[in-house]
């Protein structure tokens, strides 16, 4: 394994003057600077050169892919770069192909560079856009640019064979605290695509605001999402049906599912201010714009709460494609233990009723009914007897311990936006755990993956979340799709990287661990 890692390092600092192609076509990236890094990579001594004749080749079902490859590429080169279902011969190509190899799985891929061609294999589209992704980071970073871009756009010879180590490689956005808009999760779904994450997760409901519409409680949002429902009384604003449909395509265009969360049965005071009869009393709490958690709770023994609750769930399986459908369930102070075991065996059913499998914080583990759900661990320790219990009965964990994979966690104490409840969390933190084995009594077979959610208690723009997701989201991206971990070789390459993200205009936090590349 480390002799592995060292190549790989190696192959990330240079190539040798023997391996070199000549000077005028000289790859300006090494094959090894990738992040996440590459199973294997195989660099040689040839190289291919994108010019005005370069064209892309895809066959029919993969020319989505490829055009999303040519939309890339045209703007810093300025090349037409047409999609062809079949180059003609002696025309230089990037030839996307579709096969059958039982190692790549679903979305690994096979890249192979040379003097003529640039060849990507994958068994479908999946693997064919994690590839593409790759191909982007060996050009020089004013690939990223939006104009034109003197320069000579040079891949790095040699082959690279990757696929993933989880299948559920994830980030989280809280569009409850504080709403962000469409505009601006787009962005970000951008951008954590760049890096193979494949799952985006949409913390939708909570104490302050409902972000979501939902036609059969229709005051959910007019309430719930009206101006003044972030933290600190700032601003509001939800996601209509037609809002959250667009996004859906717009990340499944980009190979990024789109997961909901409606949290309950805590944190749900927008929801009971909106409808009082969700209260055991009746009564409307008052709106809550502070950031104190643990005080509200539905109803457990009015029938009112799961004609709510499936109308939510009904609703929100209907939209949403995905496989996942994420019921919250975390930080349920106000709710009794008997109390919240009844309830989580009521709903979580429910979920599946729809035609979806049941994801929750991994409170729901106390559960029985968790047995067939997803626990999303969140604690702050490397037990969890509950959680080992409930795995042992069939329930599946995704890895997301705060403080480590937390993005709203400040990076140190200077930092001005975040909290530090969970820890500091600096780059190498959050790249130096091994989400297989974090849990010393859960198995890895039974973590389906990683995830790092960004809380949005102190963000309000789109500058903020690209500050605390970045460089960390890449560390957490590479923990879930690489087999291996090294920090010297992790670093070098998210230090090689830094200029992509200065092309793209991301305002990434120049963390003092990394040497950033100018």
């Amino acid at each position: 394994m480390r002799t592995r890692l060292a190549a790989l390092l190696a192959c990330v600092l240079t190539l040798t003057v023997a391996s070199a192609p000549a000077e005028a076509t000289r790859p300006a990236v090494s094959l090894g600077s990738v992040v996440p890094a590459p199973v294997e990579v195989r660099p040689d001594r040839s190289a291919f050169e994108l010019t005005a004749r370069t064209v892309i080749e895809a066959p029919r079902s993969a020319q989505g892919v490829a055009e999303r490859l040519a939309e890339a590429l045209r703007p810093a080169t300025g090349y037409r770069l047409p999609v062809v279902e079949r180059a003609r011969a002696g025309t230089p190509k990037i030839s996307l192909t579709l096969g059958r190899e039982s190692r790549l799985g679903a979305e690994g891929y096979r890249l192979r560079v040379q003097r003529t061609a640039v060849t990507l294999r994958a068994n479908g589209n999946a693997g064919l856009f994690a590839g593409t992704q790759t191909l982007r980071q060996l050009l020089p970073p004013a690939i990223d640019a939006g104009t034109p871009q003197r320069s000579r756009w040079v891949l790095p010879g040699g082959e690279i064979t990757d696929f993933p180590r989880f299948a559920y490689r994830g980030a989280m956005l809280d569009l409850a605290r504080h709403f962000h808009t469409p505009a601006e999760i787009k962005r970000y779904v951008d951008e954590i695509s760049r890096f193979k994450v494949n799952h985006l997760h949409l913390h939708l409901s909570d104490d302050q605001g409902w972000r979501i519409q939902i036609d059969s409680w229709p005051r959910l949002t007019t309430v719930g999402g009206a101006p003044g429902t972030r933290v600190d009384g700032a601003g509001g604003g939800f996601l209509t049906k037609a809002d959250y449909r667009d996004l859906v395509r717009y990340a499944a265009d980009r190979y990024v599912t789109i997961v909901p969360e409606i949290d309950m049965p805590g944190h749900v005071n927008a929801a009971q201010v909106a409808y009082p009869e969700l209260t055991c009393d009746g009564v409307a709490p008052p709106p809550r714009t502070d950031m104190v958690v643990g005080y509200s709770s539905l109803c457990i023994g009015k029938e009112v709460t799961y004609r709510f609750v499936e109308d939510v769930i009904r609703e929100l399986a209907a939209i949403t494609p995905g496989r996942y459908l994420h019921i919250g369930g975390d930080e349920a102070h106000a709710t009794s233990d008997a109390d919240y075991v009844a309830f989580q065996q009521r709903v979580l059913p429910l979920v599946a009723k729809y035609g979806k499998t049941a994801y929750g914080w991994n409170e729901i583990a106390q559960a029985p009914a968790a047995n067939r759900a997803v626990a999303q661990y969140w604690g702050l320790e490397t037990q969890n007897a509950t959680l080992a219990a409930a795995v042992a009965a069939g329930t599946k964990v995704i890895m997301s311990p705060a403080n480590r994979a937390y993005l709203d966690m400040k990076y140190d104490p200077s930092t001005r936006l975040g909290l530090s409840w969970a820890a500091y969390i600096e780059v190498q933190t959050a790249y130096d755990w091994d989400p297989g084995t974090h849990l010393s009594d859960v198995p890895e077979s039974a973590v389906l993956g990683v995830e790092a959610p960004l809380w949005s208690e102190t963000l309000r723009s789109l500058d903020d979340i690209e500050f605390m997701a970045f460089p960390r989201l890449a560390a957490i991206a590479e923990l879930g799709w690489s087999p291996d971990r090294d920090w010297d070789s992790f670093r070098a390459r998210l230090g090689a990287y830094g200029p992509r993200w200065e092309q793209r205009g991301v305002g990434f936090y120049r963390s003092p661990q990394i040497n950033w590349s100018h």
